[in-house]
C-alpha cells in the first residue's frame, strides 16, 4: 500500500470514528434493563459499514475508537474496554462473512447475509458483555446469565435495525462512489 493510500485510509478511519461517535450521540434511546444501561443507537450500523468499506483493520479501529470514545465520555468508562472488544469481534465477523460472499455489492441477498451475521454477533456479544458486567458488580454466574438475557431488548432492536439498514445504506454508498476498491481495501 502506497503512502497516499495509507493516508487516505487513515483519514477515512478517523471520519468513520467521528461519524460513529456522532451516530450514537444524536440518536440514543435508553431502555430499562436489569443489567447495564442499554440504548438504541446507530453506532453498530456505522461500524458494520466502516468494516465493509475499509476492511477489518481500519474498520475495527474506527468502530473501537468511535464506540469506545463515546463510552469514556458519557459515563460508561468502567465498561468501555468491553465495548472495544465487542467492536473488534463485530468487525471480525463482518469481515469474515463479507469475505465469504466475495466482497460483492451487487447481490442484495448477500449483503443481507452479512448484516444478519452482524446482528446475530451483536446480540451474542451484548449478552456476554452483560454477563461480565453483572459479574463485575458481584452477582453469581447464574443470576448474571439470566439478568443479561432479560436485558437484550436494546441489542435485539439494534440488531434488527442493522439487518434492515446496512444493505440499503451500503448500496447507496457504493452507488455514489464509495467502495472497497476506491478506498483501497482490496
Amino acid at each position: 500500500m502506497g503512502r497516499s493510500e495509507h493516508l487516505k485510509k487513515l483519514v477515512f478511519t478517523g471520519l468513520f470514528a467521528a461519524i460513529i461517535f456522532i451516530g450514537i450521540s444524536v440518536l440514543r434511546i435508553p431502555l430499562p434493563a436489569i443489567v447495564g444501561r442499554p440504548f438504541i443507537h446507530f453506532g453498530n450500523i456505522l461500524t458494520v459499514l466502516a468494516v465493509m468499506l475499509l476492511g477489518f483493520g481500519y474498520g475495527a479501529a474506527a468502530g473501537a475508537i468511535g464506540l469506545g470514545l463515546f463510552d469514556i465520555l458519557n459515563g460508561y468508562a468502567a465498561t468501555a474496554w468491553l465495548t472495544v472488544i465487542e467492536a473488534i469481534i463485530l468487525a471480525a465477523m463482518v469481515n469474515l462473512s463479507f469475505k465469504s460472499i466475495g466482497y460483492t455489492e451487487h447481490s442484495l441477498a448477500k449483503l443481507y447475509w452479512v448484516s444478519f451475521v452482524a446482528g446475530l454477533t451483536k446480540i451474542i456479544t451484548s449478552w456476554c458483555t452483560g454477563v461480565i458486567e453483572a459479574l463485575m458488580v458481584g452477582t453469581t454466574l447464574k443470576v448474571a446469565m439470566i439478568g443479561s438475557f432479560t436485558s437484550l431488548l436494546a441489542a435485539t432492536i439494534n440488531a434488527v435495525a442493522c439487518v434492515v439498514l446496512v444493505p440499503l445504506l451500503y448500496r447507496i454508498l457504493t452507488q455514489v462512489g464509495f467502495n472497497r476498491r476506491r478506498l483501497g481495501s482490496l
